[in-house]
């Protein structure tokens, strides 16, 4: 006898893999970790400070 398959999981279960294909690649795409914004935020900001420290009157 063949195993029985509910539909409706499959379907569900098919959708759920799809969306996560996709976000996978759009954080390729377009995604920075958590680590790499507040890096790149904390050197933008050491450089300003610099710059200012720097800046004649």
């Amino acid at each position: 006898m063949a195993k029985v398959t509910n539909l409706s999981r499959f379907r569900k279960d098919r959708a759920k893999s799809a969306k996560r294909a996709q976000a996978d690649e759009n954080a390729v795409k377009f995604g920075q970790t958590k680590a790499q914004k507040d890096k790149a935020r904390a050197e933008a900001e050491k450089a300003a400070r610099e710059l200012d420290g720097k800046r004649r009157d």
